[in-house]
């Protein structure tokens, strides 16, 4: 009774972290800076959180006319939460309406919606940029600025560096268009790369399945005189024994971590150079599965006294998931390698915190005689949180009523004069 109590437990903390996996909240400005015809630019904004923010119903897969009935309501709220001004003054934005679109991404459906900046014909050397989309109404949002194409840096047909980003706090920046330094970019992309280990809750559970079973070694015992007796009379079972050094244990983890990275740092590069492309469907998939079977071999060995073979084979689609964040969201171009360098450079130092976190505390509590429950337990959750999103993204479908009830939340809202 109380192991299934314990398992309720930590299933009613960990379970609310399976509807946001790997899925970051950000829209993005891409902007095309011309010495004579001024400032052109376009909001990429994703459907997802223009129906958590504006209460749409718009369905996960959409068509242009399950968006253009809300299109004037997206622009006026656009204008709401978006500015620009320089030392000639503000600069309204003038919508485009000929180029209104639709592109589909691995983080769902964005809408394309075009802009020219009034007054912006004579160039100024710094734009002040306000972009808030969002950020008050989701959390952990975080909008990007891309500049596409500007003459006074240098940039030509350019998508692979943003330039700024905005978040809760943080939403109104100074965007230098003379400035010709790439190191502000590579900067940039670093964060980019931790910003999205830390949201992607699949590669961090992944790294806890693996870290989980690093500061106990498994040792087999039996009842029989011997392993062959103990095999036929099917009593062998495995005794936990906690490591005694914390050096040898956090090296272990490390080796194993090594392979992870080894094995996504390939497969990151291949993708994002458009050598290798799988679908995003079964890349997300194998994620999924990745977290369940590196969980599962904590419980039951596969790869006996090989751990980093899980770490490897696996990393290799968690690469495919990480170039995501390069191949799809616009993040290609002439500055795609350093861009690459940047962003997995980033990855890395967002794992070795994780690790840097996780492990101290596992190696204070090894010894306790609740630790083997504790890894069997946890490892359990993590199947089902991997089967689950298994079954979301391999079926894609969606389990839950939380589309629901987000959408009863606002309307309750609206009714009591909050929205």
């Amino acid at each position: 009774m109380k192991k299934i109590v314990l398992l309720l437990l930590l299933t009613s903390f960990l379970f609310p972290v399976i509807t946001y996996s790997h899925q970051p909240n950000q829209s993005i400005i891409y902007m095309r800076v011309y010495e004579e015809a001024g400032i052109d630019a376009r909001f990429e904004i994703n459907v997802n959180q223009l129906n958590q923010a504006l209460g749409l119903n718009m369905p996960k897969y959409p068509k242009w006319e399950d968006v253009a009935p809300h299109i004037n309501k997206i622009k006026k709220y656009l204008l709401k939460t978006t500015a620009f001004s320089s030392i000639h003054g503000n600069h309204k934005i003038i919508f485009t309406e000929a180029d209104n679109s639709m592109v589909w991404t691995n983080f769902g459906y964005f809408i394309k919606v075009p802009f020219h900046l009034e007054n912006s014909e004579q160039l100024p050397d710094n734009l002040l940029v306000t972009f808030s989309s969002f950020v008050d109404e989701i959390s952990n949002t975080r909008n990007l600025l891309t500049m596409e194409y500007n003459w006074k840096a240098g940039l030509i047909n350019n998508e692979a560096m943003f330039a700024l980003d905005f978040t809760e706090g943080d939403v109104t920046k100074t965007l230098d268009l003379t400035d010709k330094s790439m190191w502000k970019g590579f900067v940039a992309m670093i964060k980019q790369g931790v910003w999205h280990i830390w949201i992607g809750l699949d590669h961090i559970l992944f790294l806890l399945a693996l870290i989980l079973p690093s500061v106990v070694r498994r040792l087999r015992t039996d009842s029989g005189n011997s392993v062959t007796e103990a095999k036929q009379s099917g009593f062998i079972k495995w005794n936990w024994i906690p490591v005694e050094r914390f050096k040898p244990a956090f090296f272990y983890i490390l080796k194993i971590v090594t392979f992870f990275t080894i094995a996504h740092t390939i497969t990151l590069s291949l993708a994002a150079l458009k050598i290798i492309d799988l679908p995003s469907q079964l890349v997300e998939s194998i994620i999924a599965f990745s977290i369940g079977l590196a969980a599962y071999h904590n419980i039951r060995p596969i790869f006996k006294g090989k751990d980093w073979v899980i770490a490897f084979v696996f990393g290799l689609f968690h690469g495919f998931g990480f170039a995501s964040v390069l191949g799809e969201l616009g993040f290609k171009g002439e500055f795609l390698t350093l861009s690459l360098l940047g962003f997995n450079i980033g990855v890395e130092i967002g794992q070795i915190v994780i690790i840097a976190l996780i492990f101290p505390f596992l190696f204070l509590i090894r010894k306790l005689r609740l630790y083997p429950r504790f890894l069997v337990s946890l490892s359990i959750i993590l199947i089902v949180i991997s089967l689950y999103w298994f079954t979301e993204r391999a079926f894609d479908v969606n389990l839950l009523v939380e589309d629901y009830i987000r959408k009863e939340g606002y309307k309750i809202a609206v009714y009591l004069g909050l929205r």
